[in-house]
Order: structure tokens, then C-alpha cells, then sequence
């Protein structure tokens, strides 16, 4: 359903006054799939590029780099009207439900809207069809007619998530959809997503930093850390053995209740660096324990162990 071949995007920023421009590589060849019906998780540290894939999927940008295959079409050589058809099958869940929905609206209009921009349809299909919607995503019908501000957050995202389907897309992008919700609240958002998916088979980008999270609703899951792809494979290859030592620090920082459960704990040096002045070699080689002189020269290649893909010189020797 979605191809990315060495995916880019990089920006020019302004460093001050006197200094020259610097290139930020905010996604540095990144290559993935996404089959209907499936969901992949992005994670990573803040930083890292999850949320500027997000908009390269959702067409909201166009690549510097690569290629991006939606239906069929490349979407960065795509003109104005293709992008025009195409938009529909991508849509997208914000992060924060306070402020993604607009307050002066009432629901059943912002619901409508899609329908009304994209379809035919007269009120009266608009307004059945965002009631049939409504009821969906476990929102009653009397909810028709009120505000943003008279709603938790949990029903909030609901609603999000209900504008999100309207159109019936083949694709969601979820930008961190639970993290401004109670955990409570997390795991009834995470169980529709997941029932709305086996119901309408659309396929999830999922974004997100909580590997808890993760591990409830991914089925393929991609780490990434300034701009690339350092380790990718299913969620049971990832979740019961990690490649890449990032992962391994990034599952080791999760909470789990049993002693068993718990991944043996990797300690890691300093801070992420500036994605305008990346190390040379392997950009992680100044955090990582088991660097040597070759991580600090030489760029890994993403490559496959029995189905499983890290960026990493030494992953022989550490397993």
C-alpha cells in the first residue's frame, strides 16, 4: 500500500546573523512498507525524525530525496492534481486533542466537512453517515450538536479519530495518539484503534516514544535516531531480541513488573547531538558502549539478520 525507497528531507536553517546556513538532515534515506491492514510503529527519541516522516506521508511536505509510493503513484514527483486525489487516502490523528479539533465548531459539522469538500453527498447522507461515524467510535447521538470543550480528552481523540475515517482511507498516520491522555484512557483509545483496523482493514503509521505502547498495537516496528533507520523487524523479533544497542537502551528504559520481562539495562554517554553537526561514522558511536574506531570512521549499512534490519558493525558481537 505505501513503498518509501531512501526517503529524505533535509532543511536549511539560519544558525544566526554572521554564520553561514546549516543543512539539517531530518530523514537521511529511510526505506519501509506498509501493507493494508497492518500497523507500523516509529519510534525513537524526540528529535529523530518520526514526526517529519509523518509529514511526508501525509503529503503535508514533499521528499528532498527518494521516492514515496502511494497507490501506485510517486508521490515525490506527483503534480497538484494527482496529489489532489490522493490526499483522501491518507489521513491523520494529532497528538493533542486539545487542540486539534476546532472549538468553534460542533461536532457533527466537523465531522461533515470532509464529506462536504471531497463527496457529492447530500445533508442528509452527510449527516447519516457521520452519525453511523459517531456511533463507531462509541460516541452517542445527542453528541451531534455540542462543543470540543464539553468533552474529556479520551472522547476528544474519539472524535479525532472519527474525522480521521470519513473518508474511508487506506491509511491513518497517528502522531502520537495517546500521549496527552490518562494511561487509563490510553488503552480504550488503543483497543478501538485496533478494533477499527480489524473492522475497515486500513493500515496505521504509528508514531510514538512509549515502547509499552508500542508493543500493544505494532505489528512491524522501525527505530529510528537522527534521521535513519537503525533497527527494524517485527515486534516479536524486536521486543524479545534487540540488534542495535539504541534499542536495547530504548527497551531497557521501560517500566516492566516482572523480573523476568526486564532487558538488561544499557547505560548510555551524553546527550543526542545536533542534527546540524551529526558525528562522523555510525551517529550514535558517541553514546554507544561498545563502540570501537570503526564506528567512529565508517557509516553502518542497514543490514539483515533472518529478517531482522540493524545499522550496526559490531551486532555479531554483542548478540
Amino acid at each position: 500500500m505505501l513503498i518509501a525507497e531512501q526517503l529524505s528531507r533535509h532543511y536549511i536553517v539560519r544558525q544566526g546573523m554572521f554564520k553561514p546556513k546549516g543543512l539539517v538532515k531530518a530523514l537521511d534515506g529511510v526505506s519501509f512498507t506498509l501493507e493494508p491492514g497492518q500497523t507500523l510503529a516509529v519510534v525513537g527519541e524526540s528529535g529523530c525524525g518520526k514526526s517529519t516522516l509523518a509529514r511526508q506521508v501525509t503529503m503535508i511536505e514533499k521528499p528532498t530525496g527518494g521516492s514515496l509510493y502511494l497507490d501506485g503513484h510517486n508521490v515525490a514527483q506527483a503534480n497538484h492534481k494527482t496529489l489532489k486525489q490522493l490526499r483522501p487516502l491518507v489521513q491523520m490523528v494529532f497528538q493533542n486533542p486539545y487542540a486539534s479539533l476546532n472549538p468553534r465548531k460542533q461536532i457533527g459539522t466537523m465531522l461533515a466537512e470532509p464529506l462536504l469538500i471531497n463527496t457529492a453527498l447530500s445533508g442528509s447522507e452527510r449527516r447519516e453517515k457521520v452519525q453511523e461515524m459517531m456511533a463507531r467510535v462509541g460516541l452517542r447521538s445527542e453528541f451531534f450538536a455540542r462543543y470540543p470543550h464539553m468533552f474529556s480528552g479520551g472522547q476528544r481523540q474519539r472524535i479525532a479519530i472519527a474525522r480521521a475515517l470519513m473518508l474511508d482511507p487506506k491509511i491513518v498516520v497517528a502522531d502520537e495518539p495517546v500521549s496527552a491522555l490518562d494511561v487509563s484512557i490510553q488503552a480504550q483509545v488503543l483497543n478501538l484503534l485496533m478494533d477499527l483496523q480489524e473492522q475497515t482493514g486500513v493500515a496505521y503509521l504509528f508514531v510514538s516514544h512509549n515502547l509499552a505502547v508500542v508493543e500493544h498495537i505494532a505489528h512491524e516496528v522501525m527505530v529510528m535516531y537522527l534521521g535513519k533507520t537503525v533497527e527494524q523487524g517485527s515486534k516479536t523479533q524486536i521486543f524479545a531480541k534487540p540488534l542495535h544497542p539504541y534499542t536495547r537502551a530504548l527497551l531497557a528504559s521501560t517500566p516492566k513488573l516482572k523480573a523476568s520481562d526486564r532487558q538488561i539495562r544499557v547505560q548510555l554517554q551524553g546527550e543526542l547531538p545536533s542534527p546540524l553537526n551529526p558525528p562522523s561514522g555510525c551517529t550514535f558511536h558517541k553514546r554507544c558502549p561498545y563502540a570501537v574506531a570503526r564506528c567512529r570512521e565508517e557509516v553502518p549499512e542497514l543490514r539483515s539478520f533472518n529478517g531482522q534490519w540493524a545499522a550496526c558493525h559490531r551486532v555479531e558481537e554483542i548478540s
